[in-house]
């Protein structure tokens, strides 16, 4: 079958940061490139302009391609025959609007890394840009790539939980249990600075991914919400651990935990749902199991590529057989390839459905901000109850 038929090549792809250094940077080239959809041609790597072009030859851009500065790179794209078909923006909080605001202005779709902006207003802002543009524009909210959390969205969409009463989301590191941006630590650097990152640290880092698995799960509206985000390491201006409670539409009762500070955990992101029919939980350290239960039945153990029991989509979503894990780069990878899909089509002069898409969106993005913005809010007045107003309600 040919490449991202009916273009019949592979999507020219721009990375914007992912310098020497840089972690995030080289999961999105990687994932990118994954299934051989796609090329990285061209980038603008850092901010500093000299270790910009120092680090083209880490990912094969050719020097006439490694650009001084996001700006130059939108430009000189523009112009060029063989222009980039997006930008991939893996930089820090504070600078992703500007980044993907010039890049979608000038007509380039946009993979965003998450939060998608600095504050509230910039994401409406750059809501506005995206919808006057038609760009296909992704947030990588990367583990909604994961084949199992697919499989248990497909699952609580087609009524095998029944109705959703509860969903507990939970995001537990321990890597900035100690000031470690006193060493200037890069990653602990700006994830610990209001200038930054914006006005939430764990929460804004960590707590959008849990927040945003129990929305891909389960389709549910939040309603308001409650929040107490805390501060434990004293001089550390944004808080390293928080809880939510969420009131859903539907009436479900929804609670988000966030943690930096809980010794020996790493990665470890879960989640369970209780529905009136069943319960399910999965855990990011341990992707390739779906655990369901319903009473008085014995447990069930869902496998990655499993069996004719999963959904098509999940099915789908894996590369390798069963017992073969897949993880973090593959899920990451799903996400491109759902955009790589809308991207082709906008392409090929077809309609691209902005809303209801399987990859999250500027909407997704716009939601996240909304959720930092109102649990900080809820939290500097003592947890108070705050209004949930979500962006495709306006729609």
């Amino acid at each position: 079958m040919p490449t991202n038929a009916p273009l019949n090549r592979k999507l020219r792809m721009g990375l914007v940061g992912g310098g020497q250094g840089s972690f995030i940077g080289r999961v999105h080239a990687t994932a990118a490139v994954l299934d051989n959809r796609c090329a990285l041609v061209a980038g603008a790597l850092s901010s500093d302009a000299a270790r910009a072009k120092a680090s083209a030859a880490d990912y094969d851009i050719a020097p006439d391609r490694a650009y001084a500065s996001y700006a130059d790179m939108a430009k000189a794209e523009a112009a060029r025959p063989d222009k980039i078909d997006f930008a991939s923006v893996a930089t820090p909080n504070h600078t992703h609007f500007e980044i993907a605001k010039t890049f979608a202005e000038a007509g380039f779709n946009v993979i965003c890394d998450k939060p998608m902006t600095f504050d509230f207003a910039q994401a409406e802002e750059l809501l506005k840009v995206v919808e006057k543009s038609g760009v296909v524009f992704a947030v990588t909210h990367n583990y909604t790539g994961y084949p199992l959390v697919r499989q248990a969205r497909d699952m609580v969409l087609n009524g095998e939980l029944g109705e959703v009463n509860a969903i507990r989301a939970n995001y537990i590191q321990g890597w900035l249990r100690t000031r470690l941006e006193a060493s200037d630590q890069k990653q602990a650097k700006w994830r610990t600075d209001p200038k930054q990152s914006g006005i939430a640290g764990c929460f804004g880092d960590i707590g959008t991914h849990a927040y945003n698995l129990g929305r891909f799960m389960t389709g549910l509206l939040p309603k308001e919400l409650s929040a107490h985000l805390k501060t434990y390491e004293d001089g550390r201006p944004l808080d390293d651990y928080g809880t939510a409670i969420i009131r859903y539409q539907n009436g479900a009762l929804g609670t988000v935990t966030a943690s930096q500070i809980s010794h020996g955990r790493e990665n470890d992101m879960g989640i369970e749902i209780d529905g009136t029919k069943a319960s399910l939980a999965w855990r990011q350290e341990n992707p390739n199991e779906l655990i369901v239960r319903r009473n008085g039945s014995p447990h069930q153990v869902y496998t990655r590529n499993g069996g004719p029991y999963l959904s098509p989509l999940s099915a789908a979503s894996a590369r390798l057989p069963a017992g073969h894990p897949e993880g973090f780069f593959e899920a990451f990878a799903n996400v491109y390839v759902a955009a790589f899909d809308a991207m082709v089509k906008r392409a090929a002069g077809e309609k691209v459905e902005p809303v209801d898409t399987l990859y999250p969106n500027i909407y997704d993005g716009v939601e996240g901000m909304l959720f930092i913005t109102q649990c900080v809010a809820s939290s500097h007045q003592n947890a108070a109850w705050v209004p949930f107003a979500h962006p495709r309600s306006r729609r």
